[in-house]
């Protein structure tokens, strides 16, 4: 790994630091809240690291929920995260040792950068795909902390503070769109998600949007490389 590595992969977590670093604050508050430390925020950003899942771990605590209740819940909030494995895995497979704890780190956001990273010479790209994860997780970690403390000392109401989970979401579809001239993977996925919200609703229709975007992109990039 050398400077220029190092340089490249600051540059494109940076956004999402700053924002892991204000919404993991957040979390820590809302964690404070509801009776626990700031040790037990920054535990859960380290053993969990699940963002909007770790707001849904403090509802099913709070309300006495089974294991089996939160094994389920956890799988149908986190089940995006199958797909995006199955995009990374020709792109992990040069990692080597990295790749458990690369596996295990890929957020949402964390997700949008590894996907697509900068040019880089050839064996590079495991170290930035490091880089980016660790940066990443760190300023979700030392936010959770922060949050805790400062939610301790400066008590004051949490509602709607958990909104800034969705915030993020947008901020980076907008990046995204902005950095590229190709929108129609942005549009496909946007299209066949409100489908799915008005013929499922929106408590269950996660999953068919899931399945009917992998299989829209899947279609798409295959007709794209048939005209190529």
């Amino acid at each position: 790994m050398n400077k220029n590595v190092f340089k490249k992969a600051l540059t494109a977590a940076l956004p999402v630091m700053y924002s892991y670093l204000i919404i993991g604050m957040g979390f820590g508050m809302v964690v404070q809240s509801r009776g626990f430390g700031a040790l037990w925020a920054g535990a859960m950003s380290v053993f969990i690291y699940a963002g909007s899942m770790q707001f849904v771990a403090l509802e099913l605590i709070d309300s006495g929920a089974s294991l089996l209740t939160a094994a389920i819940t956890t799988v149908m909030v986190n089940l995006r995260h199958v797909f995006y494995g199955l995009s990374m895995v020709d792109k992990y497979k040069i990692t080597g040792a990295f790749k458990p704890y690369l596996i295990y780190a890929l957020s949402d956001e964390t997700y949008s950068l590894v996907c697509n990273p900068p040019q880089l010479l050839q064996g590079e790209q495991r170290y930035f795909y490091l880089l980016v994860s660790a940066m990443d997780q760190a300023c979700w970690v030392l936010g959770s902390i922060l949050g805790g403390l400062l939610g301790a000392a400066l008590p004051f109401s949490t509602q709607g503070i958990d909104f800034a989970l969705t915030a993020l979401f947008v901020s980076v579809v907008a990046e995204q769109w902005l950095s590229t001239k190709e929108h129609t993977p942005a549009l496909l996925g946007l299209g066949l998600s409100l489908l799915c919200l008005l013929l499922f609703g929106a408590d269950q229709f996660l999953l068919p949007a899931m399945v009917l975007i992998l299989l829209g992109l899947s279609l798409y990039r295959r007709g794209k490389g048939a005209k190529a």
